[in-house]
């Protein structure tokens, strides 16, 4: 467990001064470059003198390292995702990369303590730090970018600059993070769609052979995307459960806007399954499976989860505010921070 003093925190931020987008908590990037940028999301990812993983590796990146990309290419290979980058060296493929960008942002000092408000991460990835003794922090998560977090309040940081104060839900408690970091979600951005639909007018089709989702309304198809379902031959996790998402027929019961799946260990290293802020939730077993965007794989089409369906955070987003129960700002429990109620029908077939 890394802890770290406001000297050790000024001595870092005064050692790379020369870097115009230095940040203590990200990558240094070194001269501006408004070039497309992917985060190296696992242990490593291989360069490839061509696009296609059966050429001469050429380099090798590893994970929370930020890559300039100057092309994207369909080099047909493989087929259920046959996107490469074009970096320095060669071509990577994206199944474990996550497109990202460097946003700052206003810090919004007038947060009323215990306001719970809902903010995305807008750099590749931020730390968590929390207050320890007189001015030693301990060094907690990484919080990636399009990840969601809940803002209950904002405080002085170690560099005296205001960071905000977010609430883990799973672990019931706060570390802070630089305000610049993260982005207020306004309520009107999440508010439901189509809300006044009738309850059997609305439905979710998963097909596992296929990995698509498809979202009906009144028969209409209003939204049909690639998905991640759970891994069928996987290693069950600690709580016992299969990880190949079950087939049959269920309903949306719970919905969480921001949700921390893993264990909630504190001294994790950066390769444990701790998974802070999974963003736009929609669970549809008692067991925990769901519906949740996904900002560690950019392979959709095959298997990839521990049982979850895994979606582009964008398109989960859009089916969190779509299906029901409604789970508006006004709608969100405030002490569980979730809706629950008996929700659209899901069948997961395959």
């Amino acid at each position: 467990m890394k802890m770290l003093s406001r000297r050790d925190f000024l001595k870092l931020s005064g050692a790379a001064l020369s870097s115009l987008a230095f940040s203590p908590f990200l990558p240094q990037l070194g001269e501006f470059n408004d070039t497309p940028l992917i985060r190296v999301a696992t242990t490593s990812v291989s360069v490839h003198s061509q696009p296609n993983d059966e050429y001469k590796i050429t380099g090798q990146w590893f994970r929370d390292e930020l890559v300039h990309v100057y092309e994207e290419v369909n080099s047909g290979t493989p087929d259920y995702n046959p996107i490469w980058y074009r970096v320095w060296g060669g071509y990577m493929h994206r199944a474990h990369l996550q497109k990202v960008k460097i946003l700052y942002n206003d810090p919004q000092t007038d947060l009323k303590d215990n306001s719970r408000q809902l903010a995305e991460v807008t750099v590749p990835y931020t730390q968590a730090l929390r207050p320890y003794i007189k001015d030693q922090w301990q060094m907690l998560y990484r919080l990636y970018y399009t990840t969601v977090h809940w803002v209950v309040g904002v405080d002085e940081g170690p560099d005296g600059s205001p960071w905000y104060r977010v609430l883990d839900e799973l672990l019931d408690i706060t570390y802070n993070v630089p305000a610049k970091h993260l982005r207020i979600i306004p309520p009107d951005e999440y508010t439901p769609i189509s809300p006044e639909v009738p309850f059997e007018q609305k439905r979710i089709e998963v097909n596992l052979t296929t990995q698509t989702l498809t979202a009906y309304e009144y028969g209409k198809v209003v939204l049909q995307t690639r998905i991640s379902s759970g891994l069928p031959n996987g290693n069950p996790g600690s709580n016992g459960i299969p990880t190949k998402t079950p087939s049959g027929k269920f309903n949306v019961q719970v919905k969480m806007p921001s949700k921390h799946m893993g264990d909630g260990n504190l001294a994790a290293d950066i390769e444990a399954y701790e998974l802070p802020g999974v963003p736009w939730t929609s669970f549809f077993t008692e067991k925990g499976h769901a519906f949740h965007g996904t900002y560690w794989h950019d392979n959709f089409g095959v298997p990839m989860s521990h049982g979850c369906v895994n979606m582009r955070t964008e398109e989960a987003k859009w089916l969190f505010r779509w299906c029901l129960p409604p789970a508006g700002a006004e709608d969100l429990n405030p002490l569980t921070l979730d809706k629950k109620g008996f929700g659209t029908s899901v069948e997961v077939i395959g």
